[in-house]
């Protein structure tokens, strides 16, 4: 199975806007800690995916997303996903209640103390150091991360 999809991580004062998934049934997620996005439809674009995506789990408009990466995830040789990766500082908007998860603030030092997925380290770190472009390959078995490959845009 291979998805396209994307993930936002919505920032202000210093914190991430992080959804726990525990609502969803049969979740990949179940449990983690994690931006907001999700699959792209048909003739839809990343940007515009991201927009609708946090618009419908968080009820904020962004306004001007930063893309910032593209993820490959590989899992047990029968799952992969290509997810493009955003940041954003200007939205607008009320948070309402996400029918996915519970909504946080979190302070983002703290978000690598929550339950993430382990490869989700890597690209956070790259959020807070690199301002370029990046690309991210990762490896899992099951929720074990086994291998990775950063490449960083000239």
């Amino acid at each position: 199975m291979s998805v396209r999809s994307t993930l936002c991580y919505i920032e202000s004062g210093g914190r991430y806007l992080m959804l726990h998934r525990i609502k969803k049934k049969n979740d990949i997620n179940k449990d983690k800690w994690i931006g907001v996005g999700g699959k792209i439809e048909d003739g839809e674009t990343p940007r515009d995916c991201v927009i609708r995506e946090a618009r419908e789990e968080t009820g904020l408009r962004l306004k001007s997303p930063e893309y910032r990466g593209i993820i490959h995830f590989e899992s047990d040789g029968n799952y992969s996903e290509e997810m493009h990766l955003f940041t954003c500082k200007d939205f607008d908007g009320e948070i309402i209640p996400c029918d996915e998860g519970e909504l946080e603030w979190v302070a983002i030092p703290d978000v690598e103390k929550l339950a993430i997925w382990e490869g989700d380290r890597v690209f956070l770190e790259l959020l807070r150091t690199e301002r370029r472009f990046f690309e991210v390959w990762l490896d899992y078995d099951g929720e074990k991360l086994v291998g990775k490959r950063v490449t960083v845009g000239e």
